[in-house]
C-alpha cells in the first residue's frame, strides 16, 4: 500500500529523522521526499510503502508528536493599513499584533509620495473570533482594511504556505477535507516537476489558481458557450457547443435519436443539460448516444447523461483502471499525473459506469501504426468509420469519419487555436504549462494528424476538432 504523508515539522534539528525513525521502526519504505523552504518552511511530504496495518500506526505516532496537519490549522489574512509617512508609525500596530500573539507571514511596505504608507501584513490566524477583535483594535489607530491575498506573488507566505492556498481553492471550488488534501499532495508533485525545469515555484501555484478559478468563473449564469449550426447532407446539422472552458459537445439529431461527440467538464455538467434541454425539444425522453475522442477528464463529464458510450478498448481499460481506484492511462504519464488528478479534483469528476459502455473496437495493446481502422458504428442512418490514434495525445484516442457527411471528429489531435474565444484561449494556456505539454509524444501526434488527413477522400470536408471551432479541410 502506498500512502502520501502531507506533515508539519518544527523548524528544529532532528526534525526529519524523528519521523524517519517512526517509519524505519515500522517497516515502512520511504519512496519519495519533497521539501522547499523557500515556498514553505515547515511542510514536508513523505511517500511510503509498505503494510496498510503500520501505515495505519505510522499515522497515529506521528499525530501524536504533532507532525500531521491540524484542519483548525488556520490561515493568512493580508491586512493593509494606512499610516502615517514618519517614524515609529508601525509601531502600535506591531505591538498589537505581539498581543494577540499572531504570526506574522508576510510584509511590504514602501513610500509613494504621498504623507501616508500602505503598509500590509499577513497574519496568520487560527481563530476568526481573534482577528475580529483585532481588526476592531486596529481600527482606532489608522485605515483599515482586509485585502485577498494572492500567495502567489514573488513574496510567498514561508510559513504556512500550503494551507493558505488549498484553502482559498477549496472555498472557491467547494472541496471538502479530504479534495483539499490531495490538492495540497498534487501541488506539490507539479511543483517538484516543473522546479527541476528551473520554474520558479510562485508562477506554478499562480497557474493551478488560474486553473481552479477558470473552472469556477462560469459556473451556474456566468456558462454561456458559443453555438454554432453546421449544415451536412440529407437535411442533417451539426450542432458545436463550446464552453469557456472543457472540451466541444458536438450534435446531430437524427431520426433515431441524438449523437453526441465528446460531453465537456463534469463540473458543467448541470449547466451543459440545461443548454442541450434548450437546443433540443424532449432533450430527456430522446434516445441519446455519447461518441469520446477519448477519455482525458474535460471529455467525459455527461457520459451519465447518456444511455450508451462508444469508446475504444484503450478507453474502456481506462475507466476500468479508475473503478478500481488504479491510475488511468494518462496518469501513467509521472509528468502528467498530478495535473490529470488536481483536475478530477476541481471538477468533482466521478468515473462513469462501465454498464453504459460499448466498446467499439481496438485492443490495449500499443497500435503499430499511427491510425489504425478499428470498426465502424451506424447510427441513426449515418456510418463512422472509427480510427484509433498511436497515442500521440492519449492512449486510446479516437477520430470518426462520416464520408458521406464529408465531417469528421478528431478530439484533441486537432484542435482550432486561431478559432478559440477569448475565455477558451486564456483556460488552454494553463494545461501546457503545468503538464509541460498537453500531448504524451507531441513528435506521434503529428505523425496521426498527417495520417488522419491522408483518409480523407479529396475535396472539402468539415473536421471538428475538440476545442475551438470547427474548421473547413481541403483533402487531396
Amino acid at each position: 500500500m502506498k500512502k502520501t504523508f502531507t506533515t508539519i515539522l518544527p523548524d528544529k534539528v532532528g526534525s526529519f529523522c524523528a519521523a524517519s525513525r517512526i517509519l524505519a521502526g515500522l517497516g515502512l519504505n520511504i519512496t519519495r521526499v519533497s521539501y522547499n523552504k523557500a515556498v514553505d518552511t515547515h511542510t514536508l511530504f513523505i511517500d511510503v510503502d509498505g503494510d496498510p496495518a503500520a501505515i495505519q500506526q505510522a499515522a497515529r505516532q506521528l499525530e501524536e508528536i504533532g507532525y500531521l496537519q491540524n484542519k483548525n490549522r488556520g490561515n493568512v489574512i493580508l491586512i493593509e493599513f494606512l499610516l502615517r509617512d514618519r517614524p515609529g508609525a508601525v509601531q502600535p500596530i506591531l505591538e498589537l499584533t505581539s498581543r494577540y500573539r499572531f504570526n506574522i507571514s508576510y510584509i511590504s511596505a514602501q513610500e509613494n509620495g504621498t504623507p501616508y504608507q500602505h503598509f500590509r501584513m499577513g497574519l496568520f490566524v487560527e481563530n476568526p473570533e481573534d482577528i475580529s477583535s483585532f481588526l476592531q483594535q486596529a481600527a482606532r489607530l489608522c485605515d483599515v482594511r482586509v485585502i485577498n491575498y494572492n500567495p502567489t506573488g514573488k513574496v510567498l507566505d514561508n510559513t504556512v504556505f500550503y494551507m493558505s492556498f488549498a484553502s482559498r481553492i477549496a472555498e472557491q471550488n467547494r472541496l471538502d477535507e479530504e479534495e483539499k488534501a490531495r490538492l495540497i499532495v498534487e501541488s506539490n508533485r507539479i511543483m517538484e516537476l516543473l522546479n527541476q525545469q528551473n520554474k520558479p515555484p510562485y508562477k506554478t501555484f499562480d497557474y493551478i489558481g488560474k486553473f481552479a478559478e477558470g473552472l469556477m468563473k462560469y459556473r451556474g449564469a456566468a456558462y454561456q458557450p458559443r453555438v454554432t449550426g453546421h449544415p451536412l447532407a440529407g437535411g442533417l446539422k451539426l450542432t458545436v457547443v463550446e464552453p469557456p472552458s472543457g472540451s466541444n459537445l458536438c450534435l446531430i439529431r437524427t431520426g433515431a435519436g441524438l449523437l453526441c461527440f465528446d460531453s465537456g467538464f463534469p463540473c458543467y455538467g448541470g449547466e451543459s443539460l440545461d443548454c442541450l434541454r434548450g437546443l433540443y425539444s424532449g432533450f430527456d425522453s430522446l434516445p441519446r448516444d455519447l461518441l469520446l475522442t477519448h477519455a482525458d477528464v474535460d471529455h467525459v463529464g455527461l457520459a451519465g447523461s447518456f444511455d450508451r458510450v462508444f469508446l475504444s478498448r484503450k478507453c474502456y481499460d481506462n475507466f476500468v483502471c479508475e473503478s478500481r481506484g488504479q491510475p488511468n492511462l494518462r496518469e501513467q504519464n509521472p509528468a502528467h499525473a498530478p495535473y490529470v488528478r488536481i483536475s478530477k479534483i476541481l471538477s468533482h469528476y466521478k468515473p462513469p459506469e462501465l454498464e453504459k459502455m460499448r466498446i467499439i473496437g481496438g485492443d490495449s495493446a500499443p497500435c503499430r501504426q499511427p491510425v489504425e481502422a478499428i470498426g465502424a458504428l451506424e447510427l441513426g442512418g449515418l456510418t463512422f468509420e472509427v480510427y484509433e490514434g498511436a497515442g500521440g495525445h492519449i492512449a486510446g484516442e479516437v477520430v470518426y469519419i462520416e464520408r458521406r457527411l464529408r465531417v469528421l471528429f478528431t478530439g484533441d489531435l486537432f484542435v482550432n487555436i486561431k478559432g478559440f474565444m477569448p475565455q477558451q484561449a486564456q483556460f488552454n494556456r494553463v494545461a501546457p504549462y503545468l503538464m509541460t505539454s498537453v500531448d504524451t509524444d507531441p513528435a506521434l501526434a503529428a505523425g496521426e494528424r498527417q495520417a488522419i488527413l491522408k483518409l480523407l477522400d479529396p475535396g472539402p470536408w468539415l473536421l471538428v476538432g475538440g476545442h475551438g471551432a470547427p474548421m473547413t479541410v481541403t483533402a487531396g
